[in-house]
C-alpha cells in the first residue's frame, strides 16, 4: 500500500487474494459487494475509502468461508496499492481484469476511508504512508526468515494488523465513529497480543547489557532495520492519531517486539559489542 510519492510513487504492487475450493453459493452474496467496490474504485483513483472497504469485504469473506472450506469455488482479487493508485481489479472464473490507473490522483490529493481529500504530503497520508512501508520492511524479515518458520507465524498477524493501523489513519475525525474495532480501528486487545509475544520471547534469551551493533545475523538485521521504520512511523502516527486511538501504542509495542525478536535471532551466544 503506497501513501507517498516519495515512497513509490507509480510503482505497482498488487495484494493478491485467491480464495479456492469453496462453494460458489457461499461466496455469491459477497461476491456483489466485492463487484459493487470493485466498480465505484476504478472510478475513483486515490480513494482510501473505497480500497479499504474492498479489503474489509475480502477480511469479511475470508471468515465466512473458513466454515466452509471442503466445498468447491473460486475467487481471485487484486488490490493495487490502496494509497498511491485507488483501483481494485477483480477476475472471477476469467474476468478480465481492469486497468490500474484513473489519474484522477494527479493532482497531488488523495482520498481517504469514509470520504474527503486531502493534499498527499499532509499528516494522514504521511503517517499511514509510514506505516504501509513499515509492513514492506517486515515482508523482508519475513522472506529472509523463510515462510512456515517462528518468526514468519509471528510477522504474518502483524503485517494483517498494520492494514487496520492504515485503515484508521486514512480516516477524518469526524468518520471516526464509523470505524470497526478490529477491522478499521486498533483495539487494547491488539497491544496486548503483541505483549504476551513480547514477554515469551523475552525469557528465550539472555539480554544485552549493553548497546547492540546490528548485523550479526541476516534476519536479525532485517528486523532491527524493521523496527526503526516502525520507531519512525510511529512519529509520524502521534499527530495523526491522537488519543484515544491505540496506533500509537501498537506502534510502540510493535518497535519492542521487532528489538525482541532481533536479539533473540541473534542466538543465545550472540556477540555484544560496545559502541
Amino acid at each position: 500500500m503506497h501513501g507517498l510519492d516519495d515512497i513509490g510513487a507509480g510503482e505497482a504492487q498488487h495484494l493478491v487474494a485467491t480464495f479456492k475450493r469453496w462453494a460458489a453459493k457461499v461466496i455469491s452474496p459477497q461476491l456483489e459487494v466485492l463487484n459493487k467496490c470493485a466498480e465505484s474504485t476504478i472510478k475513483n483513483d486515490d480513494s482510501l475509502a473505497d480500497g479499504f472497504k474492498v479489503w474489509l469485504a475480502i477480511h469479511d469473506l475470508t471468515t465466512l468461508l473458513a466454515a466452509d472450506r471442503p466445498r468447491q469455488a473460486s475467487l481471485s482479487i487484486t488490490a493495487c496499492e490502496i494509497g498511491h493508485k485507488q483501483v481494485v481489479a477483480h477476475r472471477v472464473n476469467g474476468m478480465a481484469r481492469d486497468k490500474i490507473y484513473t489519474r484522477e490522483g494527479d493532482d497531488g490529493t488523495t482520498g481517504l476511508f469514509y470520504g474527503g481529500r486531502v493534499p498527499k504530503d499532509s499528516e494522514l497520508p504521511r503517517a499511514y504512508g509510514a506505516v504501509d512501508e513499515a509492513q514492506a520492511v517486515i515482508g523482508l524479515v519475513r522472506t529472509a526468515a523463510g515462510h512456515g518458520t517462528e518468526v514468519d507465524a509471528i510477522v504474518v498477524p502483524v503485517m494483517k494488523d498494520l492494514y487496520v493501523l492504515m485503515a484508521e489513519l486514512a480516516t477524518l475525525p469526524e468518520n471516526r465513529h464509523k470505524l470497526t474495532p478490529g477491522s478499521s480501528c486498533v483495539t487494547p486487545e491488539m497491544v496486548d497480543r503483541l505483549e504476551a509475544i513480547i514477554d515469551d520471547l523475552d525469557t528465550k534469551f539472555e539480554p544485552p547489557t549493553e548497546f547492540v551493533v546490528p548485523g550479526e545475523h541476516p534476519v536479525s538485521a532485517w528486523l532491527d532495520f524493521a523496527r526503526t521504520t516502525v520507531r519512525r512511523a510511529e512519529r509520524q502516527a502521534y499527530g495523526a492519531a491522537p488519543l484515544p486511538s491505540y496506533v500509537v501504542p501498537y506502534l510502540n509495542r510493535l518497535s519492542d517486539l521487532l528489538w525482541t525478536m532481533a536479539r533473540w535471532q541473534e542466538g543465545v551466544s550472540r556477540p555484544v559489542k560496545s559502541l
